[in-house]
């Protein structure tokens, strides 16, 4: 069948590319660069094993600045364009969500609609309501940034927000072109399972801000932090994963769906989910008082990214600490491959690693790499197990 994507980042290409195998698929985006390098099977994203199957896989995909040639008689539309959190309104920005809409429905109106951009809770109903349409849907995505593609291979579970024969047909879609077998499928409302999405992810910040805070009484009580989360860990109701300290979490969806699900909590009663946001502010600015300590005349920003084997620094927590620092007058050196800007955040950006490690009397590293284990001594890290 012929199945449209819209939007092109890490949900919708891993999609796109994972529906390829077996079905038509024209991918939508409004960035020349993107299609150009889509149709010439380059991943725009850095993802192993996206870039692997462009090599390696008979993929029936193509990309289109043309909504009219990608959502024209397409049985399934799947959009997957950002929804960045304003901070003014508390709300996600889902105007890019409703273009993709309105455009499907002047185009394909009997065509059904998938959206896999996270929204706030309700939001498909209102659509439905908005725009006088029942072929609207939410199916969460569960996907970690770099590694997208192999999650859809090999995803912990499929949701689709609708108990329909169209809802399964679409979980059947993903589960076949996966290469796990015993994927658990849940069908439920889309009220549900837009708050399935936003209630996964604080919980990951939940376990992210947990650790951290675990570290930093460890830190400023002289504790050794790698011989407390190991015996914390080793109860299986805990687990040994998803523990390793960091400067705090951000990316793609943590903080803004932290923030969306608290805008969610209007007039009702928490206090955890609250508490998980300050938590995060509360981990930068101890990581800041601990730099601070230190006097150093020169602060190193040893990456922008915050995991390995990232091209994305998007809402990064080092870009809080750099904010932070500068407001002590610190002065500041960034090395970041990925900015080509001779500055970042009024931040001057040095391309050579041994002039920035010469030049920085502190290197701040989310997470080591071989590229810096020379200068060790400089490093400040909380990164334990040198791993995401």
């Amino acid at each position: 069948m012929k199945i449209a994507v819209a939007g092109t980042g890490y949900v919708g290409l891993s999609i796109a590319v994972l529906l390829a195998q077996r079905n038509t698929v024209i991918a939508f985006d409004v960035l020349s660069e993107k299609v150009d390098m889509i149709n010439q099977k380059k991943s725009p994203i850095r993802d192993r094993e996206i870039e692997e199957y462009f090599r390696t896989k008979k993929l029936d995909l193509k990309a289109t600045l043309d909504a009219k040639e990608a959502f024209e008689k397409a049985e399934f539309i799947i959009i997957s364009t950002p929804t960045n959190y304003d901070e003014e309104l508390n709300y996600f920005d889902t105007s890019s969500v409703e273009d993709i809409i309105m455009k499907v429905k002047s185009i394909n109106p009997m065509g059904t609609i998938v959206v896999k951009s996270t929204v706030p809770v309700g939001f498909i109903k209102q659509m439905k309501q908005k725009y006088q349409m029942t072929n609207i849907m939410f199916s969460p995505e569960f996907l970690r940034e770099g590694k997208a593609l192999y999650d859809n291979l090999y995803p912990s579970r499929i949701i689709v927000g609708e108990k329909s024969d169209r809802a399964l047909k679409f979980a059947s879609l993903l589960k076949e072109a996966a290469i796990k077998k015993d994927i658990p499928i849940l069908l439920m409302e889309s009220t549900e399972a837009e708050a399935v999405k936003l209630f996964a992810n604080t919980y990951l910040a939940l376990r992210v801000s947990y650790f951290n805070e675990l570290d930093t009484y460890a830190e400023l009580k002289g504790l050794n932090t790698k011989d407390i989360i190991e015996g914390v860990c080793l109860d299986p109701r805990i687990g040994d994963f998803y523990n390793n300290p960091s400067f705090g979490y951000g990316g793609y969806c943590l903080p803004k769906d932290t923030k969306q699900l608290l805008a969610n909590y209007k007039d009702v009663p928490n206090n955890i989910i609250e508490a998980i946001i300050k938590s995060n502010d509360t981990r930068k600015r101890h990581i800041v008082d601990m730099i601070e300590k230190k006097s150093p005349k020169i602060v190193g920003i040893y990456r922008l990214t915050m995991k390995n084997n990232s091209d994305n620094f998007r809402a990064s927590a080092i870009q809080d600490i750099i904010a932070l620092l500068k407001r002590k007058d610190i002065d500041i050196i960034i090395y970041e491959p990925i900015v080509k800007e001779g500055t970042f955040a009024n931040c001057k950006v040095i391309d050579d690693l041994q002039d920035f490690k010469e030049k920085s009397d502190i290197i701040l590293a989310n997470r080591i790499d071989e590229n810096i284990n020379d200068s060790i001594s400089k490093i400040y890290t909380r990164d334990i197990y040198t791993r995401d």
